[in-house]
């Protein structure tokens, strides 16, 4: 084999000098001019560098000829962005498991898929918060005309006795108890409601034992003892603080009311008779479609004029006016707290429903025993 040079390269450049380690190459190659090779490599300090074609032919990319380009049409393909997720590589594999296929939605239920990232099933009230909807929602016809049903019950029943009375009592009880809690958003509560209505009843047998003139006193330590009741089974709760504390507010005020409610009980009969009447007068009144300033005047006009009407019927006369614009003024405090904070339809069927004529029980009282 001849030891003659490159062409074009100087003397003593081999082109397996890259390939080979030096001491290989002096065994592989003896009759090679080692000294020749080291004295140029010495002088240029640098390795030459291969830019010819190499001989390597298992690396050597062949390109294709632009006849064999012409049997592909062009594409035109149009890369989607992605995300770039620094974790997305280091996260491990996961097994193939079969996704969980998301149930559509109905047309009509009004909620959104479920997802894994939180509960997507919001309530009426949320969804008018996020809309920006007016906090203040009116029950409406149909429950002013079961309120007026309920008053009109109370007004009858008191002109036939005690006994009778306690009978829609209990209703509107149950109903203030229960309209309660669901109003400040706790449902289901059923020991607070049960205490709450347990609470109505001691203090409806109680004025039932005492007798009218003893009736503030009876409801007076009914709802005293019951406050206690309330805080005591708040105490035994294993709750946090704030559901405790929310609890006992909600357990007390509802057994208050379901409480005061018993003041028909121990009004003068021809009382609850005026108020009852003006109550389911002037919530109807109040449920038809006029502003809110016009309707309340009319309420207000309409609670008057049913307790004149009333009030000559039963003895009370012109008085009966007075007595039915306070009780109507109470009814419409109890409406109005009913409508307040995006309430649900069951709530403007039990508060709604029952808050105008519990509300106005101290009215019917008071007003009955000043009016004489």
């Amino acid at each position: 084999m001849s030891n003659q040079p490159y062409e074009g390269y100087g003397e003593g450049y081999d082109p397996y000098a890259q390939q080979q380690p030096q001491q290989a190459q002096a065994q592989a190659w003896p009759g090679h001019q080692q000294q020749a090779y080291d004295d140029a490599q010495a002088d240029q300090q640098y390795t030459q560098q291969w830019q010819g074609q190499t001989w390597d032919t298992q690396v050597q990319q062949t390109r294709p000829a632009a006849s064999d380009l012409a049997y592909f049409p062009p594409q035109n393909y149009q890369a989607e962005p992605q995300s770039y997720d620094p974790y997305a590589q280091a996260q491990p594999p996961r097994p193939d498991v079969p996704e969980a296929q998301t149930p559509a939605p109905s047309a009509g239920d009004g909620y959104g898929p479920p997802s894994l990232a939180g509960n997507a099933r919001i309530t009426d009230a949320q969804r008018a918060r996020l809309e920006g909807r007016s906090p203040i929602i009116e029950p409406g016809m149909q429950p002013a005309g079961l309120t007026a049903v309920l008053a009109l019950l109370l007004s009858v029943t008191a002109q036939v006795g005690s006994y009778a009375l306690v009978v829609p009592l209990v209703i509107l009880q149950a109903v203030t108890a229960a309209g309660w809690f669901r109003l400040n958003g706790m449902w289901p509560a059923r020991q607070g409601i049960a205490l709450a209505f347990a609470g109505a009843l001691v203090a409806d047998v109680a004025l039932l034992a005492a007798g009218r003139e003893n009736g503030p006193a009876a409801i007076l330590g009914t709802l005293g003892v019951w406050v206690l009741l309330s805080l005591v089974m708040q105490l035994r709760s294993h709750a946090d603080p704030d559901t405790r504390i929310t609890g006992l507010m909600a357990t007390v005020a509802s057994a208050a009311l379901a409480i005061v409610a018993a003041g028909h009980l121990a009004a003068d009969p021809d009382a609850v008779t005026v108020g009852a009447a003006a109550v389911a007068v002037a919530i109807l009144a109040r449920a038809l479609p006029l502003p809110t300033v016009a309707s309340v005047v009319v309420s207000l006009l309409a609670a008057a004029g049913a307790g004149i009407a009333v009030g000559g019927a039963t003895g009370m006369g012109a008085k009966g006016a007075l007595l039915g614009a306070g009780a109507g003024v109470c009814a419409l405090i109890g409406h109005r707290v009913a409508s307040y904070d995006y309430p649900s339809r069951f709530v403007h069927f039990t508060a709604g429903v029952a808050l105008p004529l519990a509300v106005a029980a101290p009215a019917v009282y008071v007003l009955g025993r000043a009016l004489g």
